[in-house]
This record gives C-alpha cells, sequence and structure tokens, in this order.
C-alpha cells in the first residue's frame, strides 16, 4: 500500500499539513469515531485542563488505531474539534499532541481544525476523528 501525501502548486504548503492524501494498494480503509479525553471506564480525565484531555485524546486514538494493525502513520484524515479555540489553544494542542506520540507529530494527513461552543460532555475540551488506511 502506498500513501502519498500532495501539496499541490497554487496551494499553501505546511510542513504538517497535506492539502491532498491518497491511498493505493491492498489495506483497510478504518473510520475512527471521535476520541475525547475518556479512559475505558467512561470517565473524563483532566477536566478543564486541555494538555491533559489532548494528550488523552490522541493516547485513545493511538488506542483505536492498534486494535486493527495500524499505528498513527496510517492516519490520511482529521477532524480536530477544540472548544473556544484560539493561539494559545493551538499551541497548546501542538505540545500536547508531540508528548502524547513520543514527540512526534501525526504525520501530514488531510486535517481540520474547527473551533466548537462546546462538545457532547460537560468539561470535555477536545474530540479528535480520523480515517486511517491500514494494510
Amino acid at each position: 500500500m502506498a500513501i502519498e501525501r500532495i501539496n499541490p502548486d497554487g496551494l499553501f504548503k505546511l510542513e504538517a499539513f497535506s492539502q491532498v492524501v491518497t491511498a493505493e494498494g491492498a489495506g483497510r480503509i478504518a473510520f475512527i469515531a471521535g476520541q475525547g479525553a475518556f479512559d475505558e471506564k467512561f470517565e473524563l480525565i483532566g477536566p478543564g485542563d486541555l494538555h491533559v484531555q489532548v494528550v488523552q485524546a490522541f493516547k485513545n486514538l493511538r488506542t483505536a488505531l492498534e486494535a486493527i494493525g495500524g499505528t498513527i502513520d496510517d492516519i490520511v484524515s482529521t477532524n480536530m474539534l477544540i472548544v473556544g479555540i484560539d493561539a494559545e489553544k493551538v499551541e497548546i494542542f501542538g505540545r500536547a499532541m508531540a508528548e502524547a506520540l513520543d514527540g512526534k507529530p501525526v504525520p501530514p494527513n488531510a486535517s481540520t481544525m474547527i473551533g466548537v461552543q462546546g462538545l457532547a460532555m460537560e468539561g470535555m475540551l477536545v474530540e479528535i476523528s480520523a480515517v486511517a488506511v491500514v494494510s
């Protein structure tokens, strides 16, 4: 399976972002539900602490991928929802993501970061869904 990350001329280019991602060859497409900062007992980790919640959400995303034999590198698209987004929260998000993923960012993917007024449960500050192609 080959995943290609493309940033065509005429569109902006960022190191951690891809305008287009394609996947060819044998592989399973996995649609991973929005992961919040919950433990396996459905208890919210880090109420009111964005950094702690982002770390937990990415750990949950990694767990979901590993359950199907995948890794973070198999991600082709993400939607990241942040309550009350601003520049400071984007920085916190980036630092927490790197911590959760052993110092590495999610590979460049067709990602969308969305500021929202609230999420499904009181105290949730972040939710991350993903699409991955796992060979």
